[in-house]
């Protein structure tokens, strides 16, 4: 299926790995130029190399979503190597702070908040100009499943989801006539290193093995994901890739939700 995206100029955060990575091989398959991103250098720089991408293709930068001085270095690598973005995908999160409302203290908040909801308000803050000035531009940001169905252990990463939506929501009320489309994906427990690294505390907590880990999970904490299983980063880089696409010309300020069933309502 053709996306109609050859040649668009996209920016992926979060693309060291999971659904950044495979969001941006997805893209990179439609024939667009690529820019990942992320924190970690080495990691990043071995994400590329995996890609494995045609030469003047895929370039990759290191920064920090949380460091507005990272992004206006990053804007200006992308524009020297690749020029003004037309895509843009924020994947980069973290789990951020986990227990109890009461467990959780003001820098639990900060740090979780600062990452993934703050993070996204600099990157979006930093390239609008881009997505505004070609009169075609897709953004995506990356939700979850927690932003509707919040969890008692896990509420500040659950209240920057939710801010998440309300980001995206705004923004397609304000920038769609410009003909930049803006819309969220919401995955629910899929196999990547956040969740790998939740199961393996899971693991240790119960002393259990990593698999009966995910099994209890399951269970005891997503009961509606009807398919009994992690879901995976391939399952997810589709709908992104189709929301960055021409084929999404008339999709703007949704939310699809990626997830088994495991949000319990409409």
């Amino acid at each position: 299926m053709d996306l109609g995206i050859e040649g668009k100029i996209a920016l992926i955060t979060g693309g060291d790995s999971g659904i950044g990575w495979h969001t941006a091989q997805r893209l990179l398959a439609e024939g667009a130029v690529v820019v990942i991103s992320d924190r970690d250098e080495q990691k990043l720089a071995e994400a590329a190399q995996r890609l494995d991408a045609p030469e003047g293709r895929l370039h990759a930068f290191p920064a920090d979503i949380t460091s507005q001085e990272d992004l206006r270095r990053l804007h200006e690598q992308v524009r020297e190597s690749a020029g003004s973005i037309d895509i843009l995908v924020q994947s980069a999160g973290i789990t951020g702070a986990q227990g109890y409302f009461h467990e959780i203290d003001d820098a639990g908040w900060t740090d979780t908040l600062g990452v993934d909801l703050l993070g996204p308000v600099r990157l979006i803050r930093e390239f609008l100009p881009d997505l505004r000035e070609g009169g075609w531009g897709r953004l995506v940001l990356l939700a979850s499943e927690d932003a509707v169905q919040p969890y008692d252990d896990e509420l500040p990463y659950c209240a920057a989801k939710a801010g998440i939506l309300a980001l995206a929501k705004g923004l397609s009320r304000t920038y769609a006539r410009e003909g930049l489309l803006v819309n969220a994906v919401s995955p629910a427990f899929i196999r990547t290193p956040m969740t790998d690294a939740m199961m393996r505390r899971r693991s240790e907590q119960l002393g259990v093995s990593f698999d009966e880990a995910i099994e209890s999970f399951l269970d005891e904490q997503r009961p509606h994901m009807e398919l009994k299983r992690r879901g995976t980063p391939e399952e997810v880089a589709p709908v992104i890739a189709f929301l960055c696409s021409n084929l999404a010309s008339f999709v703007n300020g949704s939310n699809y939700r990626v997830d088994s069933g495991s949000v319990a309502t409409l």
